[in-house]
């Protein structure tokens, strides 16, 4: 009986291998054809396109901060020195208990000034509304609200107070690209169906800032922070890039996006409860564009949008990949009947199944499949040369995936300014698989747990080290 049960589980895990490679050969045709095209656009062009056009609209930057003091001047300072002619930017101080808000304040000349609040989504009380004296920073508002723990809520908070048609979505610690806005809108003006856009990210963990600008672009000394990265490179030009030409994005990334705001209010804006909200925000989009037969595209874009400081302790890496964890069951809980339902066309039919089949289950099949390996060592069942073939196949290929991301991003305009930082990024993909793999994997499965038992939840608190400003 137990032989039959471990021989068949043996065959599932070989096919349902086989099956997660194949999906990732076609996504890296489909993601080499779809930037292919993109690259015909030069930054000169698309400059001048938008600031010529009479249709480009403004645009509205929300970023919200939770105990961000010791980089929040920084951080704020790179968002206001966008090149686009009509944007502004909305810091959300979501309930902070430290300095954020002192120093946003003192160095930028805020007063509170009185304004008719109308919550239109859903959020946590509104406290204050500040504005600055000094000119330069006329495109400047902070909100303070109450925490409201997610954040989802925090945005939510900033929605209510945005005046432009779009706006993007990010976070108070990320540096943006001076013409990150430039690159996201571009896309729109080409196709107003186009609903949301999502930029590539990557890791500032190593980066030196200099006025407020990276002047140094390299990778990390700590090796949480490389393979950080090359799991954003992985996801952003392969697996986005694969979808976004099939018109089948899984989501936007909440740490840099650009949505259209009047869709994302009628959606509800984001779930207030939500721990994906990046996730849960374009299913909700899609979903009600498809109930009301309103033509939508949701589509990646190639360029480097946004650096985003990941975490650099294996606490805090925990803390996050447990509530992306949790955050993904349960999407899948609050939207499952968008599961195989025609309706909502390649959300329902293709993305929602592949997150379901490949992501919400790999970590289950494979701690089920480590438990089962090492019952077998003890006994003495295991076919070891099955075992190595099957291993070294997936192992080849897990490599030789990453490498060929690496190398995209090099020929696609290099992020980095010395190429031995590509040489992290090789040795990351080698000790991945034994390494960093097995951890996000047991966080996953933490976070079902918790979400299926109900553990009491909490956002937690991302420990900022200081960017390095002395462009050395």
């Amino acid at each position: 009986m137990w032989t039959l049960i471990f021989t068949t589980y043996g065959y599932f895990v070989f096919f349902y291998s086989l099956a997660i490679i194949l999906s990732y050969v076609f996504l890296l045709v489909m993601a080499y054809m779809y930037s292919s095209n993109y690259r015909r656009w030069t930054l000169d062009y698309v400059q001048q396109m938008v600031e010529t056009s009479p249709f480009s609209p403004g645009v509205s930057i929300v970023a919200p901060a939770y105990n961000e003091g010791l980089n929040i001047v920084e951080n704020v300072n790179s968002l206001l020195r966008q090149k686009y002619p009509k944007f502004e930017v909305v810091i959300v101080n979501d309930g902070s208990t430290d300095d954020t808000l002192e120093k946003l304040i003192e160095n930028f000349s805020l007063i509170e000034v009185p304004y008719d609040y109308i919550y239109h989504i859903h959020c946590q009380r509104f406290k204050r509304l500040f504005r600055s004296t000094d000119y330069r920073y006329k495109n400047l508002v902070v909100v303070d609200k109450v925490n409201g723990g997610t954040k989802a809520d925090a945005v939510n908070g900033g929605l209510n107070v945005v005046q432009y048609p779009y706006f993007i979505n990010t976070d108070s610690d990320c540096i943006l690209a001076r013409d990150a806005i430039y690159q996201c809108i571009f896309p729109v003006l080409l196709n107003h169906d186009i609903i949301a856009v999502s930029g590539t990210m990557s890791m500032s963990n190593g980066f030196t800032l200099k006025d407020n600008e990276i002047v140094e672009f390299k990778t990390s000394d700590n090796p949480l922070a490389v393979f950080q990265d090359l799991e954003y490179k992985r996801s952003f030009l392969v697996g986005k890039m694969g979808w976004s030409n099939l018109n089948a994005m899984p989501n936007v990334s909440g740490g840099y996006g650009l949505f259209n705001t009047q869709i994302v209010k009628s959606s509800g804006g984001y779930g207030f409860d939500s721990y994906a909200e990046d996730m849960d925000m374009i299913y909700r989009m899609i979903k009600y564009c498809c109930d009301f037969h309103r033509p939508y595209r949701v589509v990646q874009i190639p360029h480097t949008c946004c650096w985003t400081e990941g975490p650099s302790t294996l606490r805090i890496l925990y803390r996050q990949r447990v509530r992306w964890g949790r955050g993904l069951i349960q999407l899948i809980h609050q939207h499952w009947r968008m599961l195989f339902n025609p309706k909502y066309k390649m959300l329902g039919l293709v993305t929602m199944p592949y997150t379901f089949f490949f992501e919400f289950m790999a970590p289950i099949i494979e701690a089920i499949g480590f438990i089962m390996f090492v019952y077998l060592i003890i006994v003495g069942g295991v076919n070891w040369t099955s075992f190595l073939i099957v291993f070294t196949t997936v192992y080849i290929f897990a490599i030789m995936l990453s490498q060929f991301v690496v190398f995209y991003d090099y020929i696609l305009g290099s992020s980095y300014t010395k190429t031995r930082s590509y040489f992290k990024l090789f040795l990351a993909a080698i000790f991945e698989p034994f390494i960093y793999h097995p951890i996000i994997t047991f966080c996953s499965i933490r976070g079902y747990l918790n979400y299926i038992f109900k553990t009491k939840a909490s956002w937690g608190v991302m420990v900022r080290k200081r960017y390095n400003t002395d462009g050395k």
